[in-house]
């Protein structure tokens, strides 16, 4: 099965978008959050990436109220992700309505935390965000504000190894550009990890993009500017889910 997962980022409870995750690119979307989540609900969406950018810079969370009003306001399965480093981070998360926590600086920081993290929460609850740029394929943390001395493949095998079953992977230097999504790099990522279940990010330009990865084999493919920018409008998205 192939899923398209919209992905909402949070800078002051407003819905923004960046460049390549550049924070001096921000551009306020919407004042309603919200809103737009329940835009994506009407047509057939099941689930939705909430990016705290806030928490992803600050090392914690800290739009929990966007997350409670998604979660009480909408039937999406809602992903969240952004600061998430502690215990109590993925407890206060997921009572707020998550179904699911993707979490990569804490992964890169404290890799014998994430691992307990998957067998005390489960696999099906524990996402890892492994992110990177392809010209030195190192892990970037911190909503891409840092750069680790953590080689891509290195990262991803130890928690596979541990039992990793959801992974999302961006090539950041493609991220909200449109220049297409990092065939190559998902490629080789199933070919290495071939139980993992990816989730593709970073430059989907339009519907014939998840043509293209969904024929790849990845699970998932998370996007936003091409629908923000009206690349790919909402009667695309319908059609496609209703076809796939």
């Amino acid at each position: 099965m192939f899923e398209i997962i919209p992905s909402i980022y949070l800078i002051n409870g407003k819905c923004v978008r960046l460049k390549r995750g550049d924070f001096t690119t921000e551009e306020v979307i919407s004042n309603n959050p919200l809103e737009i989540a329940q835009q994506f609900e009407s047509i057939g969406m099941k689930r939705l990436h909430l990016v705290d950018l806030d928490g992803a810079r600050r090392g914690e969370p800290k739009n929990y109220h966007i997350l409670e009003a998604m979660a009480g306001y909408t039937d999406l399965m809602i992903d969240f992700t952004g600061g998430i480093t502690t215990d109590g981070d993925v407890i206060k998360c997921f009572e707020f309505g998550a179904k699911t926590v993707t979490i990569s600086s804490a992964a890169a920081n404290h890799p014998e935390r994430f691992a307990q993290f998957l067998l005390s929460y489960g696999r099906e609850k524990i996402n890892l965000a492994a992110d990177s740029n392809p010209i030195d394929n190192k892990i970037k943390i911190r909503g891409w504000l840092k750069k680790t001395s953590i080689d891509l493949y290195d990262h991803i095998e130890f928690f596979y190894d541990r039992g990793l079953k959801y992974l999302k992977c961006s090539d950041v230097s493609r991220d909200g550009v449109m220049e297409g999504p990092n065939f190559e790099l998902f490629k080789n990522i199933i070919s290495r990890f071939p139980t993992i279940h990816l989730a593709a990010s970073g430059g989907v330009r339009g519907i014939d993009d998840f043509k293209a990865l969904k024929d790849l084999g990845v699970s998932a493919s998370v996007f936003g500017r091409a629908y923000y920018e009206g690349k790919i409008s909402l009667s695309d998205l319908e059609k496609f889910i209703s076809e796939n």
